[in-house]
């Protein structure tokens, strides 16, 4: 039997509260987040749900967010992986600014076009930014530990964050569930979208218009050829609409 898959957002960040462009700033989670991550943990565990294996993004508003979740199903030594491959898309020169504001000033054509579009990245950071990775002192310990500087990204549009998480995916979750093993991915909206994009095989017309919301588990079953056989939220299916909602109405979209 394949193992069970659940996706988690995070719980919302101080940024998510500011409606600011987060991607790999590192904020953490507001009150209201820290009371939606422990809910998908009760979630999870009114739903019978136990893992095996457990991964996250190097980011501390996912790694919390996990971090309470299993300690709400009484799983707090469940095996944890951390990696940047699971890390929110970096919306380069857009990181920090105001969703709304931007909008107003690009035109909310070309704003919804960086933050929804598949292929279409934001203007980059430079290379001597802060909000460049390679400036970070964390990721400039990956480099030494031997990541190749080059894949650590000044922007990013879905389609890279595609290209890194299905690597991890494939060589790292795909042989665990295969296994047997149920898994869950704690991460973010993007690094997560670009991932069901790829389970669900959904075309880049359909991915700009699914919404991640925060603190929602999303359960998979597949069957033997890993091909999902079935997929829904957990939880109050109105609330979780709603929620949806609020994220598609964020900088007008």
């Amino acid at each position: 039997m394949v193992g069970t898959l659940v996706l988690l957002r995070h719980g919302q960040s101080t940024w998510n509260a500011l409606n600011l462009f987060t991607g790999w700033h590192d904020v953490p989670l507001t009150e209201q987040g820290v009371a939606e991550a422990k809910a998908a943990g009760q979630v999870m565990r009114e739903a019978g749900l136990s893992f095996g294996a457990v991964h996250t993004s190097l980011l501390q508003r996912a790694i919390e967010t996990n971090r309470l979740a299993l300690l709400e199903m009484g799983q707090p030594d469940a095996p944890i992986q951390r990696t940047w491959r699971l890390n929110e898309r970096h919306y380069g020169a857009l990181q920090g600014l105001d969703k709304k504001a931007t909008a107003e000033r690009h035109g909310p054509e070309q704003t919804l076009l960086w933050r929804r579009s598949f292929d279409i990245p934001p203007p980059p950071v430079d290379s001597t930014s802060p909000e460049h990775p390679l400036n970070d002192p964390m990721y400039q310990q990956l480099v030494r530990e031997g990541l190749d500087p080059t894949l650590l990204p000044a922007t990013e549009c879905l389609k890279d964050v595609l290209e890194r998480v299905l690597p991890y995916w494939n060589e790292v979750v795909v042989p665990q569930l295969r296994k047997g093993t149920n898994v869950l991915v704690t991460a973010h909206g993007n690094s997560l979208r670009a991932l069901i994009m790829h389970l669900e095989s959904m075309n880049t017309d359909e991915i700009v218009d699914f919404n991640m919301p925060t603190g929602v588990p999303r359960r998979y079953e597949f069957d033997e050829a890993m091909r999902v056989r079935g997929v829904k939220f957990l939880g109050d299916q109105e609330a979780i609409a709603k929620a949806a909602d609020a994220v598609a109405r964020q900088a007008g979209h």
